[in-house]
């Protein structure tokens, strides 16, 4: 109430308009707290060729997040998202700053509906991925959200993160269970513009029955595109499961305009009565060339966001009115076949381009050529994607 109170003192915020940077979506009050609202709204086109007819083309919303938050630079923040696309809570957790609230640093504490750190392109922000859907391993084995708690001690030089996501069900009343998560990563060069990250992932994911009904793993992922239904790699529901292992091996270079980012992805599921386990891998590199000269940027572990000291930043600041514009290729590929399982294999060679207008604007394009077999049926869609997307 105090914070609320104090606004009026800083009206003059909203003289600081700029079309291209500063928003009026915040009032910063005379204490420093940080009170808005946050928006991420993205349009998709799908368009598809030589897929058999399996896959159809489309034209709609991808992304309707909106949210607030409340955050006091380096004590304390709140923030609530949903995204009313998918009718699905995105985010939903306090976060506290052990040294701003006690005095003494042991670390940043945050409880609440959050991502878990298996991943490097799954905790990236929606809004500030390269290409347009993440790669095939990252849709394949990410865990998602999930509802607990979780640690961080965030060092220029590394990053520790570790999580325990206890909670009955999340908040849209799915995966009941319960996981351990972790996260470290060395960052022995980390200025801006000059960053090389080296990282490790791990967690145990443990499902729990409900209604008699037994716990189901599942591994899939679309041709990189997010609109269609189909998966061309699928494991089939697989019931009776234990626990499910999940891997990662994640890197980062950054020089100036040019970037290289890759990750190696594996998923292991253990199930119940002597069936056998089931496993999955797959990894994706690519690289980036700004044209405009501008770096990504990178903060705490990861591209873009401030993850753990402030609001979200875009991932590239263009230094011009009419924006940056950035040129990316990747290559994924995932396997799901594993002894009788038989998921498919796919790999995809993805060409992409980004217009930066301003930090709230962006505009991408995709093409993506993408090889998958399945039980030996043999599918190789052409995908051409665009997206306009405003976030703040």
């Amino acid at each position: 109430m105090a914070s609320l109170a104090a606004l009026p003192s800083r009206a003059s915020a909203f003289d600081a308009y700029d079309f291209y940077g500063n928003w009026p979506t915040h009032v910063v009050t005379g204490d420093g707290t940080d009170v808005g609202i946050s928006a991420l709204y993205q349009i998709d086109l799908n368009r598809f060729s030589h897929d058999e007819g399996r896959l159809q083309d489309a034209l709609t919303n991808r992304r309707k997040y909106l949210g607030f938050y409340v955050r006091k630079q380096g004590v304390y923040d709140v923030n609530v998202q949903y995204d009313y696309q998918a009718r699905l809570w995105v985010d939903a957790f306090v976060r506290v700053r052990s040294k701003g609230l006690l005095g003494t640093d042991l670390g940043i504490f945050r409880f609440g509906y959050s991502k878990t750190p298996v991943g490097f392109e799954g905790v990236t922000s929606s809004a500030a991925t390269t290409f347009i859907e993440t790669a095939l391993p990252t849709q394949a084995f990410w865990e998602g959200r999930r509802t607990g708690l979780d640690w961080a001690w965030a060092r220029p030089s590394y990053l520790i993160n570790l999580g325990y996501y206890f909670v009955h069900k999340d908040l849209d009343g799915n995966n009941p269970g319960h996981s351990m998560a972790g996260r470290v990563a060395w960052v022995p060069i980390n200025q801006a513009g000059h960053v090389l990250h080296l990282g490790l992932s791990a967690s145990r994911e443990t499902p729990e029955w409900r209604s008699g009904v037994s716990p189901v793993a599942r591994l899939r992922a679309r041709p990189e595109d997010g609109l269609s239904a189909i998966r061309l790699v699928d494991t089939g529901s697989l019931p009776f499961t234990d626990h499910i292992d999940r891997r990662g091996v994640e890197a980062l270079w950054i020089e100036g305009p040019w970037s290289a980012q890759g990750e190696y992805l594996d998923e292991r599921i253990k199930r119940d009565g002597g069936r056998p386990k089931v496993e999955g891998h797959g990894y994706y590199v690519f690289a980036t060339w700004t044209l405009t000269g501008e770096s990504r940027y990178y903060s705490d572990g990861n591209v873009a966001d401030r993850r753990y000291s402030g609001r979200n930043q875009a991932v590239i600041r263009p230094s011009q009115a009419w924006g940056a514009v950035e040129l990316a290729l990747r290559y994924s590929q995932i396997d799901l076949d594993d002894g009788a399982v038989l998921g498919g294999h796919e790999h995809n060679w993805t060409v992409g381009a980004n217009w930066y207008l301003g930090e709230h604007l962006k505009f991408q394009a995709n093409v993506i050529r993408a090889s998958t077999e399945r039980r030996h049926v043999r599918v190789d869609p052409h995908i051409f994607e665009m997206r306009a997307q405003l976030s703040f």
